[in-house]
């Protein structure tokens, strides 16, 4: 669970409903009319502008937003430097019983325990790769289209209020109804951007960018073990991946040369 994105979210949240509790009844904030129009027709314009596909897959992805989590770093290191001291000292076929935290890193051990070439083998993890990226990519554009599309929704809502109120001044009754759609589409779709479809636009950018990196480095891993790679140079070409103030450690004693 990604702590940071659930208190953000969630304190932002808090914050705006603690401003309307402390104020006015909290049913003024409450409105049929503008939450179809922000938020419903948010929904339709960007599934205009995307396939079902896309927009379903982007729900679904959104959840990384708040669950997803990737293996530290430095003990995906630390696993990667004992299986390659492990292969070069029994061969690859002895990985074959060794336990692999990551689903990508296991797959891209799976391939050189079958026999498969270099070339196959990283075209293969590559092409995972670029999908991943994919995935994530069109996730975060359509949160970032309905980050876009909110506070226009609004402003039309705004409009429509503005064209109600204006056209039945003679009945002072429907200028307070008017009037809450004219403020309250513009209020619905600016938290549907700021406080909800862009933190989680960003999030997955930033997910996409973590997840990217990983994915290199275990490959750069898989190919190092294939080609037999002392696992000491293995270890000092994964540290490249590591933060500059976390790569002057002592190297580890992979027990092999």
């Amino acid at each position: 669970m990604d702590l940071a994105t659930l208190i953000g979210l969630l304190g932002a949240l808090g914050i705006i409903g603690s401003a309307v509790a402390l104020g006015a009844s909290p049913l003024v904030f409450v409105n049929i009319p503008s939450l179809l129009i922000v938020i419903g027709g948010s929904l339709l314009v960007v599934l205009a502008k995307f396939s079902f596909g896309q927009c379903f897959g982007a729900f679904k992805v959104a959840g990384r937003a708040f669950k997803f989590r990737l293996e530290d770093i430095e003990s995906s290191i630390a696993e990667i430097v004992e299986l390659s001291t492990i292969a070069r000292k029994q061969g690859v076929l002895a990985l074959e019983d060794q336990e692999i935290s990551n689903p990508f890193l296991r797959s891209g051990i799976q391939l050189l325990i079958d026999g498969h070439p270099q070339e196959t083998v990283k075209a293969i993890l590559e092409k995972e790769r670029v999908l991943t990226l994919d995935r994530n990519r069109w996730g975060a554009k359509v949160f970032s289209a309905l980050g876009d599309v909110g506070p226009a929704m609004g402003m039309i809502g705004t409009l429509v209020g503005l064209v109600q109120m204006l056209s039945n001044m003679e009945d002072p009754k429907s200028i307070g109804p008017a009037m809450a759609v004219a403020l309250l589409t513009t209020l619905y779709g600016a938290m549907l951007a700021t406080m909800i479809c862009l933190p989680i636009a960003d999030k997955l950018s930033l997910r996409m960018t973590e997840e990217a990196r990983m994915q290199s480095l275990w490959i750069d891993a898989v190919l190092a073990i294939q080609g037999g790679t002392n696992p000491r140079v293995v270890e000092q070409l994964l540290t490249s991946y590591l933060p500059p103030g976390q790569r002057d450690k002592p190297p580890s004693e992979p027990g092999a040369t």
